[in-house]
């Protein structure tokens, strides 16, 4: 106990004199011209949604707002050795499609007709990812699938031409003729080929 004073004098006159790094708080000995703090100097894990002001002309631009999606992350049965048991990289983004007030209402609806079979009971929308190890990756290959169904929904079919839909009729009554001789050359062979061995 009476240790404890001059311990603390020498640790802080230690602390005073050492030169520490921001991110660890520890006393540096080498740093490599390659370490995350100089290649990524003020970057930060956390995820945030740049401003964003969408055009009201397209349906879909490819933003999706962060704040708006229930993301939860768990432990994967994916890639990853014992890597699996110690973090949680399973990513469950889930949103519910009938209050997502950023999606166009044609692209909700066509969503709801495309993937109304994936919507919970509760109405939310879920996309899991666990193919990598990383958190992030996860993270963003739930995002790219979510852009790909919101992008697939947002294509309109067009109504084939006239001329196009003629077409295709006789190309189908045609098909059908030839369907039927093709049987009946078969049945025919079959007919020759047994009524030969009879004789």
């Amino acid at each position: 106990m009476s240790l404890m004073p001059f311990r603390l004098t020498c640790l802080t006159k230690m602390a005073s004199t050492a030169f520490y790094s921001t991110l660890t708080k520890r006393t540096i000995a080498y740093k490599s011209a390659i370490s995350l703090e100089t290649l990524y100097a003020n970057s930060s894990l956390k995820l945030t949604t740049p401003s964003f002001t969408p055009d009201p002309k397209e349906k879909f631009s490819g933003f999706i707002p962060m704040e708006k999606l229930d993301i939860t992350y768990s432990a994967s049965s994916g890639p990853g050795g014992q890597n699996v048991n110690k973090v949680h990289t399973k990513v469950d983004l889930r949103f519910k499609l009938s209050e997502a007030d950023w999606l166009h209402p044609d692209i909700k609806e066509k969503l709801l007709e495309l993937h109304g079979k994936k919507l919970s009971k509760e109405g939310y929308l879920i996309i899991r990812s666990d193919t990598t190890r990383s958190q992030q990756l996860n993270l963003a290959d739930c995002l790219q699938k979510l852009r790909s169904m919101i992008r697939t929904a947002a294509v309109t079919q067009r109504e084939p031409a006239p001329e196009t839909q003629e077409r295709i009729r006789q190309r189908s009554d045609i098909q059908i003729i030839l369907d039927i001789l093709n049987d009946y050359c078969g049945i025919k062979k079959i007919y020759l080929k047994s009524a030969t061995n009879y004789c």
